[in-house]
């Protein structure tokens, strides 16, 4: 299965996690990431601390644990390749809607990654990617 096909049909939880330059590490809750026709990963992202850590340092990884029981899911180790910020792509792509009143405030960031390395949420699977 691809990973845009992936993400289409399991819903679940996400944590992607960074670090900036001098190695302070962040872990935020993401949604499912947009899986991109060149086989990059996109997160939406608010000008927030993960952001402000890739400014820095372009290493990233997602966890993502699919719903239901067990512990099944993916851990993807990736590099940043470039974003872009509040434009149609990104705006085409969103998932939610807000009400005005929770209408998270600033700039939107599409964020791409290449992905480096995908792995079973659990175990230590060795697919190279």
């Amino acid at each position: 299965m691809d990973l845009k096909q992936y993400f289409e049909d399991n819903k679940g939880f996400g944590v992607l996690s960074t670090a900036d330059g001098q190695g302070n590490v962040d872990s935020a809750v993401y949604s499912r990431p947009h899986v991109m026709e060149d086989g990059t990963m996109a997160f939406i992202m608010n000008d927030r601390l993960s952001h402000h850590y890739l400014q820095s340092n372009p290493k990233a990884a997602y966890l993502f644990r699919e719903e239901g029981a067990g512990y099944r899911g993916k851990r993807f180790f990736l590099t940043k390749v470039s974003e872009e910020q509040d434009t149609e792509r990104l705006a085409a792509l969103k998932r939610r809607v807000y009400t005005s009143e929770k209408q998270p405030s600033g700039p939107k960031f599409l964020v791409f990654f290449k992905i480096d390395k995908e792995l079973p949420l659990i175990g230590p699977g060795e697919e190279e990617v």
